[in-house]
């Protein structure tokens, strides 16, 4: 039997992790001295609560390899073949703990996966997973697959606030403050490495949407999987970016709404949307 694994970031909700037969390694996330661990003890609704009330901003942290380990030594006494699915190695540390841990259980059995991206992308990664999985598929044929897909993954989203790019460092509180009073919304691109860029800015929500409107344009998706469409806090926006991708008939594609975890949306704040998706080949 295959078992796949992965890693909150993923963004599934705690019931379909059940469902689909997934291990999910849940992240931490802590408000100064309070430590919360994602669809354990944090839901996303109340992750987003405590994000909007506490004034201690949220930090994140990978699992300690031990939690890789535990997880990896069930599969193995259980005759199983593993399938672990990382998040971004360029935005996390998760992939070189599960690494580590494979490699300390000489578990020849055990494939760890740099999904280089997260949240949606991951998502769709992990979909993919279960279907080849379901349909009787080994690990090495599973990661073959995997490996190919991760290479068409496109995801974008359009930053609400700048608040997090001040306080991780990324812009001077000058350029906060300009940035703030001019309304601009960063829109925030994962390179197919893995690697979280900013390859522009918009005034306005209005205007990021558009931003993104234009890049499924460029490259447009493979009507086989649909569209994830991202939100953080609010629903709403969520389904102002659906509705605006629908209304301009993107590529017929089915779209699928949901919200972003802890894990991503502690580093990406409140009111933000974006998507990811499949590219044609």
């Amino acid at each position: 039997m295959v078992r796949l694994i992965t890693d909150s970031a993923a963004d599934m909700e705690a019931e379909d992790y059940e469902k689909n037969g997934i291990t999910c390694i849940p992240i931490s996330v802590a408000f100064g001295e309070k430590v919360y661990y994602e669809n354990v003890s944090l839901t996303k609704t109340e992750f987003y609560r405590l994000q909007g009330k506490e004034k201690e901003f949220p930090k994140t942290a990978q699992p300690t390899p031990q939690t890789y380990l535990d997880a990896f030594q069930d599969a193995k006494d259980a005759g199983d073949q593993v399938v672990f699915l990382s998040m971004s190695s360029k935005i996390s540390g998760a992939y070189q703990s599960a690494v580590l841990a494979k490699d300390m259980l000489e578990f020849s059995e055990c494939y760890v996966i740099d999904s280089c991206t997260a949240t949606g992308g991951q998502r769709i990664l992990l979909e993919h997973a279960v279907l080849l999985r379901d349909v009787g598929l080994k690990a090495k044929a599973i990661i073959e697959a995997i490996e190919e897909l991760k290479k068409r993954i496109v995801i974008y989203a359009c930053m609400d606030t700048l608040e997090c790019l001040r306080r991780g460092g990324r812009i001077s509180r000058r350029a906060y403050a300009i940035g703030t009073l001019a309304n601009i919304k960063p829109i925030l691109y994962v390179t197919h490495e893995g690697q979280v860029t900013v390859p522009g800015r918009a005034q306005g929500m209005r205007r990021g949407m558009s931003y993104m409107l234009k890049k499924i344009e460029e490259c447009p998706p493979d009507p086989a999987f649909p569209i994830h469409v991202m939100y953080t806090s609010d629903q709403e926006v969520g389904k102002q970016f659906a509705d605006y991708l629908n209304k301009h008939q993107v590529a017929n594609v089915a779209l699928q709404l949901w919200q972003v975890g802890a894990a991503i949306g502690a580093h990406v704040g409140p009111g933000a949307c974006g998507y990811a998706y499949v590219a044609q080949k």
